[in-house]
């Protein structure tokens, strides 16, 4: 029985494996081919308004992020196979288990471990998609010396808050009997919601220089928006986004009295008074319509249908013979529980992702005619293509590659909407 069920997830980790990296490579193929073939000539209804340079622009920087990410996609499936089927989690684990013996330690050492590697072997690509893509096509503006530093404290920061969540909820799962995965949940959500309040006050002006926004005009137009809009926050800020990126963006951060809105100094470069507003505008739009409430509510259900999934699934030997690992028969396997379903749930989850895509980009269709509602549609038309250009974004993505993973809709579809009628 359990030998049964062991080959049947072993063979269905593979065909899903196999099946989301083969339609991978299809939609960025797909993608490359599209963006290309329209290369030559700017879409009609942008003819007015984007030049032929920034339109190849585009197109060279997505099929250059895309091609690269094909690279990323074949590495990182065959990372995945060796830390399953091929046994380097068992390996990494049994290791330790020598070293340390069973106990709490050894299952920390174990997550530690396995977050180091996966970062390193990371390394080469980040390095290689800031210094050379982004640099290449004009958005780099970090010298390496800034960029280990901000390695080293998201790596500090990362453990200052990985390591003991990941205590506790191992410790949960250890000492709370049959539903320790309810426990964990709480646990988890609560922490969560905390990281909401914490990280604009605490977590980001470690990487980032926030000051208030001192345009006394520009103020005046953003708090009245947000008052007729019935939104209040803690602050208007500026980030200074340039010391990074020349991308240029605009959101809100925290949560209930932490929300702050946070422009960076970049777009406050680029875009006139009324483009901001109209930008804000969608962005309170997302508020106005409750999506980051529906957000959260869905995290909620989602990570409560895996937590009792993974409190099953670390019960039954056969979800680690199954995945390559040999769990411990005289210690705790509640580490090795958690990286493996951390390991296979995007495996056999991507097939939702058009779902999840179509979701987002209601929303933003939403946010928009809020924006619309509450500014000028010209203003928020103008801004849009003025971010479109001044982040590369292709003006002719492939509409499959679209449904599969964009998140905000293309600029033709948006602008569509927004024209008079």
């Amino acid at each position: 029985m359990q030998a049964n069920a062991s080959s049947t997830l072993t063979l269905a980790f593979a065909v899903f494996l196999l099946a989301g990296l083969a339609v991978k490579f299809w939609l960025a193929t797909r993608q490359v081919r599209h963006v290309a073939g329209h290369r030559g000539s700017v879409p009609p209804m942008f003819q007015s308004t984007v030049s032929l340079s920034a339109h190849q622009k585009a197109a060279d920087y997505t099929i250059a992020k895309t091609r690269f990410g094909l690279l990323e996609l074949a590495f990182g499936a065959a990372v995945l196979l060796g830390w399953t089927l091929l046994g380097g989690l068992d390996a990494l684990n049994r290791s330790l288990l020598d070293w340390l013996g069973p106990g709490m330690t050894q299952q920390l050492a174990l997550m530690g471990a396995f977050a180091a590697i996966g970062g390193l072997l990371e390394l080469p690509f980040a390095l290689y998609q800031t210094f050379v893509i982004e640099e290449r096509f004009g958005f780099n503006k970090m010298s390496l010396k800034l960029w280990l530093a901000d390695l080293a404290k998201s790596t500090a920061v990362g453990a200052a808050i990985g390591l003991p969540i990941a205590a506790l909820i191992l410790w949960l799962m250890g000492a709370t009997g049959r539903y320790w995965w309810l426990w964990a949940w709480a646990v988890w959500m609560a922490f969560n919601l905390l990281l909401l309040v914490i990280y604009p006050t605490f977590i980001a002006p470690l990487f980032n220089k926030f000051r208030p926004l001192e345009d006394e005009s520009l103020k005046a137009r953003v708090t009245e928006l947000m008052q007729r809009c019935g939104f209040a926050a803690k602050g208007l800020f500026v980030m200074d986004g340039s010391k990074r990126s020349a991308h240029a963006n605009a959101y809100f951060t925290g949560f209930g009295a932490a929300k702050r809105v946070v422009f960076y100094d970049t777009l406050l470069a680029k875009l006139s008074p009324g483009e901001v507003d109209a930008v804000l505008a969608h962005e309170l739009g997302h508020y106005k319509h409750k999506h980051i409430v529906k957000r959260i509510g869905a995290l909620f259900a989602l990570s409560l249908a895996g937590f009792a999934l993974l409190g099953w699934l670390s019960t039954q030997v056969w979800f680690y013979t199954g995945l390559g690992v040999r769990p411990n028969l005289d210690g705790g396997n509640d580490a090795l529980a958690l990286l493996l379903f951390l390991l296979a749930v995007p495996v056999f989850s991507f097939f939702l992702s058009p779902l999840m895509a179509l979701v987002s980009r209601r929303h933003e269709f939403e946010a928009d005619a809020y924006a619309v509602q509450q500014t000028s549609g010209l203003d928020l038309s103008s801004a849009l293509l003025k971010l479109y250009e001044d982040n590369a974004s292709t003006l002719t993505p492939d509409p499959v590659f679209v449904k599969f993973y964009y998140s905000h809709p293309p600029a033709s579809e948006r602008l569509a909407r927004m024209a008079p009628a």
